[in-house]
């Protein structure tokens, strides 16, 4: 039996996520909260009648706690035996600090920012990668059976258009600028171990989700075309749809909601 993780859930894409992926799969759903695991675990839960509330299972995990996330990752390897496998792994958190200029660059702001942004990324696949299949694996569910699902294990990380040099034709944002330019080049290191790990069994991604009217870029909405700013329940929607129909020639790329590669 496959599973799969969102982290973190607790509001925004995540949430929204979550929810979509309860809905749209069978498979249990491994979600992460920084607190108030319970809380959370009720607010996706919330209007969902026709799942059942045991598929999902809400951990505590904070991206900047290395602790948390061990400990996240041992919760998850007592639920589930060896005959199960992580088939999709979403790992996006995000903070943005909007600097115009370097004289508004803040240590503590910066650090925060690498630590949520880059290395928390890091630390989530150390500890959770080793739930991929190995080459060995059979993956015994099809698409035929879940046709919302690969038919291969994805790691998604959570990229952004600005997060391209080549595109910055603005410049600003340098801490998420780079921290997310970090996230693409992670992704291409990752795959490259998953392939030989894992061969066709598993693969990894980065992913542009587009101007997503979440809690992140609230101050920036009024900026931003309305047909350019999508719900969440829109984005996630787009977002599985490009992890389903990503092939493996195609790993290892940060890719949009359109499908369309983003270059580093």
């Amino acid at each position: 039996m496959p599973w799969s993780l969102v982290s973190p859930a607790s509001r925004g894409i995540g949430f929204h996520l979550t929810r979509h992926l309860l809905q749209t799969t069978k498979i249990p759903v491994v979600a992460t909260a920084r607190k108030d695991v319970d809380g959370v675990k009720k607010s996706i839960l919330q209007d969902l009648p026709d799942v059942e509330s045991d598929r999902l299972t809400v951990l505590e995990l904070d991206f900047t706690n290395e602790t948390s996330i061990q400990r996240a990752a041992e919760d998850a390897k007592s639920m589930f035996t060896s005959d199960n496998h992580l088939r999709l792994a979403f790992a996006i958190p995000g903070i943005l600090y909007p600097e115009k200029a370097p004289s508004q660059l803040d240590h503590e702001q910066l650090t925060r920012t690498f630590a949520i942004n880059t290395i928390g990324p890091l630390l989530l696949m150390k500890h959770f990668t080793p739930f991929l299949p190995s080459k060995s694996t059979k993956l015994s569910t099809s698409q035929e059976q879940e046709p919302d699902l690969p038919p291969h294990a994805v790691w998604l990380t959570m990229a952004a258009r600005v997060g391209s040099t080549t595109d910055n034709k603005l410049g600003g944002w340098f801490s998420y600028r780079t921290s997310k330019a970090g996230v693409t080049s992670i992704t291409k290191s990752l795959d490259h171990y998953l392939n030989g790990k894992c061969g066709e069994k598993a693969m990894a991604m980065a992913y542009h989700p587009g101007t997503v009217k979440t809690g992140l870029s609230k101050e920036f909405w009024g900026s931003v075309k309305k047909e350019k700013l999508f719900s969440p329940e829109y984005a996630v929607e787009k977002m599985v749809g490009v992890v389903r129909d990503i092939g493996l020639e195609q790993r290892g790329r940060c890719w949009d909601w359109r499908g369309i590669e983003v270059l580093p």
